[in-house]
């Protein structure tokens, strides 16, 4: 062996060395670090969420600053009138040369993306943060345009249609509305490559036939009634793959894919049709979420995620096999669901599961939840956010307080428990607005004589459960509350 032999092998070795000594510092500084890695896009939304909004149900006024007040590279404008006057804005930032359309809220009562967008913003006008390197590849290779908010009218009346009652998402060819106008003449005066349609769904879908919620629903939607893919679709999907694949380092399971049948008159389906390949994400469910806080943060992770993939053309490389893997969405779940409960007709005694969905209503500039039984009987292949098996306890009719109270705020919520656990669900009061608002775990009578009563379908579910005589729990409003150990729910009930 020659001595240039042994030189050459001598620095192999110290530049293995070198590396292993160095790969930890890269590590710690970030170095070697992917821009997209989770645990720094989580860091990031930690630092730059937008701290005025912490309920998904806002009104048009208290956030429009949000979007007319940005002072970093933010080119804001409007570029429309909603139905009753609002103007709606559009924001452009970036200087790449792949152009990306953002919208959100074109329903009025889905907001989870649009808080996701604020908390966006925000990061998009950091700097010297630790995260120039995500800030800058994004504004360097991609040219951004968000409409935050397009249907102003309904966020204020928290309905999904405009002032029209038009649903906007199936106006994209007759153009009846003036908001469906500024939203397709915003694609055709842009003419983005890549489109993000951002909704919110119910929080009833599942990630196929399971029990976990579809938190995130995706899609790309057809741009015919065969489905076919074309490259313009299939850019979508390989986004899509991406966005899949950091949900499931952060919340396994999680995601579901949309019903992808064709719907003429959507602006999903025609934008993909018009040559912009559109990602349809919903937001859906998550345990003990009911603000929707941790899938907005979901939301502005995986938005990031995909744009990075984008500006980096990184999409590109993923399968369809993995976009179409993607568990459909189901309908299995409830709020809450009480099995094996024992019920009684006549002489007759039998075993039933009830699931019970919660709905809300505005009042007062708030609003109130009704439970109702939505389904009765063997309920297997259902799930519940809460479950509660009722083997060997029965079913306890509730009574009403004999003493009258004042008015409400004569109630606390310590003696409403209480009440609960004399064996009452319901007390009584003298004085009452109209539809009155109340957070306390109990029915409160004004003009009606009782509480909702009667375990049928469609019925409003309020009654104990008591095992060997003694009260374990009370079912109010289609809530479940463990009389030994109550929790601090939002109730959110209405005087009757």
């Amino acid at each position: 062996m020659t001595a240039l032999y042994f030189q050459q092998r001598i620095l192999f070795f110290a530049l293995v060395i070198i590396t292993i000594s160095f790969a930890p510092a890269c590590r710690a500084s970030g170095i070697a670090e992917k821009p997209s890695n989770p645990s720094r896009l989580e860091q990031a939304y930690e630092r730059y969420k937008e701290a005025s909004i912490s309920e998904r149900r806002f009104k048009y006024d208290s956030v429009i600053g949000l979007v007319t007040a940005r002072k970093g590279n933010f080119e804001v404008q409007p570029v429309g009138k909603s139905v009753e006057g609002k103007n709606v804005y559009q924001m452009t930032t970036g200087t790449g040369k792949t152009k990306v359309m953002l919208w959100s809220q074109m329903h009025g009562n889905e907001s989870t993306a649009t808080m996701a967008l604020f908390d966006i913003f925000n990061f998009l006008e950091g700097k010297n943060d630790g995260f120039d390197d995500i800030r800058n590849t994004l504004l360097s290779k991609l040219t951004l345009r968000f409409i935050p908010m397009v249907n102003p009218d309904g966020m204020d009346q928290w309905i999904r249609r405009n002032a029209l009652d038009i649903d906007l998402n199936r106006d994209a060819l007759a153009l009846a509305s003036p908001e469906a106008v500024l939203l397709k003449n915003a694609r055709d005066e842009f003419s983005p490559e890549f489109g993000f349609n951002l909704h919110d769904q119910q929080i009833y879908y599942t990630a196929g036939e399971t029990r976990t919620p579809a938190t995130i629903s995706v899609l790309a939607p057809a741009y015919n009634f065969e489905t076919e893919v074309n490259d313009v679709r299939k850019r979508a999907m390989q986004v899509i793959v991406g966005m899949n694949k950091m949900m499931q380092e952060v919340a396994p399971g999680h995601v579901g894919k949309y019903d992808d049948a064709f719907e003429p008159r959507a602006f999903g389906d025609n934008f993909q049709k018009w040559g912009t390949s559109t990602i349809l994400i919903e937001s859906g469910g998550y345990p003990n979420d009911p603000e929707k806080q941790q899938i907005r943060k979901l939301n502005f992770m995986i938005m990031l995620h995909a744009l990075l993939e984008i500006a980096e053309q990184k999409y590109t490389s993923y399968s369809l096999d993995d976009y179409y893997s993607i568990p459909d969405n189901a309908t299995r779940l409830m709020d809450l669901i009480v099995r094996n409960l024992r019920m009684k007709y006549a002489d007759y005694k039998y075993k039933v599961d009830i699931g019970v969905r919660r709905r809300e209503t505005d009042a007062n500039g708030s609003f109130f939840v009704t439970g109702a039984i939505d389904d009765l009987g063997d309920l297997s292949i259902f799930y519940g956010y809460e479950e509660l098996d009722a083997s060997g306890l029965e079913i306890v009719e509730g009574k009403v307080y004999e003493k009258e109270f004042a008015k409400v705020s004569d109630i606390t919520p310590d003696e409403a428990l209480e009440l609960l656990n004399a064996g009452y669900l319901a007390v009584k009061v003298q004085e009452a607005q109209e539809r009155e608002l109340h957070n306390l775990p109990i029915w409160i009578l004004k003009t009606a004589k009782t509480y909702p009563k009667g375990l049928r379908t469609g019925n409003n579910p309020s009654f104990f459960l008591a095992e060997n005589g003694k009260l374990k729990y009370a079912i109010v409003n289609g809530y479940l509350i463990d009389l030994q150990k109550p929790s601090q729910t939002k109730w959110m009930m209405r005087v009757m």
